[in-house]
């Protein structure tokens, strides 16, 4: 049975060539719940093959839920599948891809990355980057060797550290994320992000609404900043997952309180019986209409229900007896047993001869 996953949805996405190209390496899959760029290495008839092999086999895996290990997986098998692919002649020795892949589940997201090929997260009008790049200027900029504008410019911004094809041993970077009502990702190759700056990026995502208007609006600005690369993006809006969690949290807090009431029935019932069991094992002597009488129970009344029976009531007058004794009987005097009682009872009936 497939995993529910978020109708609440716009899509937007295009790829185009580089104003300086003549061919297009990167490919890309819009398969909901699965959103996938790969941008290929290794010249033209190779690195187009590369991102091919990679975007069918994450499309054959059919991914419909957010299983680390499983999306994990299917990269893996991509990697295997362009190597073996350059073995059998396709394409040819040394061809690779970079590979983003996002997997979107309700408010989840999940993420799997190897290369350059970069996601990112508009929240409240705030654009960051989910994912770390695994090139040479990328390693030199997270370690403060470089800056953002150093590296865009850098005349290494082309080795890659880490992709798909390069090694049986590839593993991608994992992220889990979790997105809210009005959140929109971008996954992108790197033909966006070499020619415009994040805060470029972050004023076109901002302008344009619409996911579709706002993935064109990208690809023609990278080509008018040069166009060096072919560029790709997918614009994905998040909307009314306010709405679904919020119903979620309605369920969740009826279901809450129902368990709460259980629990307090099944607590009350339970401290019921105990002091009903309680109750039939204990006595109470108390002043009725002038006279002691005798109780087996508790006197009083306890969460508004009375638990004493009459045993009999006596000829002892309670005016005969001494003045504390009076006052106990008003309230009840407690005691631990119906035959201590009767004991008392004895005693009183004893004074009460002794004053005549």
């Amino acid at each position: 049975m497939k995993a529910p996953v978020a109708k609440s949805l716009s899509v937007g996405s295009r790829t185009d060539i580089g104003c300086v190209r003549d061919h297009n390496e990167d490919s890309l899959l819009v398969k909901a719940p699965l959103y996938v760029i790969a941008d290929g290495m290794g010249g033209h008839a190779a690195g187009e093959i590369a991102s091919e092999l990679a975007i069918k086999t994450l499309d054959e895996a059919q991914l419909t839920q957010l299983d680390p290990d499983t999306l994990r997986h299917a990269v893996t098998e991509a990697n295997r599948r362009v190597i073996d692919g350059a073995r059998r002649g396709l394409g040819r020795h040394g061809m690779g891809t970079t590979l983003t892949a996002a997997l979107i589940e309700g408010n989840r997201l999940l993420l799997a990355q190897v290369g350059d090929s970069r996601a990112y997260l508009v929240h409240e009008g705030q654009l960051r980057q989910l994912t770390r790049d695994h090139s040479l200027v990328g390693e030199l900029l997270s370690t403060g060797k470089i800056t953002e504008e150093e590296a865009r410019l850098h005349p290494n911004r082309s080795v890659i550290t880490r992709a798909l094809g390069s090694d049986a041993s590839v593993q991608p970077d994992l992220y889990e994320i979790r997105l809210h009502e009005g959140d929109r990702l971008l996954l992108c190759s790197d033909g966006l992000n070499t020619m415009l700056d994040d805060t470029e990026i972050e004023e076109l995502l901002q302008y344009y609404p619409d996911s579709q208007e706002a993935a064109d609006a990208l690809i023609v600005a990278a080509n008018n900043a040069g166009g060096f690369d072919n560029t790709t993006v997918i614009v994905i809006n998040v909307d009314q997952l306010g709405q679904q969690a919020a119903a979620k949290q309605k369920k969740r807090f009826k279901w809450g309180i129902l368990s709460f009431v259980v629990v307090f029935v099944l607590l009350v019932g339970a401290s019921m019986g105990g002091v009903y069991s309680y109750a039939r094992n204990v006595a109470f002597l108390i002043d009725e209409e002038g006279y002691v009488a005798v109780y087996r129970g508790l006197p009083g009344d306890f969460m508004g229900v009375e638990l004493k029976w009459l045993e009999h009531k006596t000829t002892i007058k309670v005016d005969s007896l001494n003045p504390t004794t009076v006052g106990e009987l008003k309230s009840g005097i407690r005691l631990g047993s119906l035959d201590e009682a009767e004991r008392i009872v004895t005693q009183y009936e004893e004074q009460q001869r002794k004053k005549r």
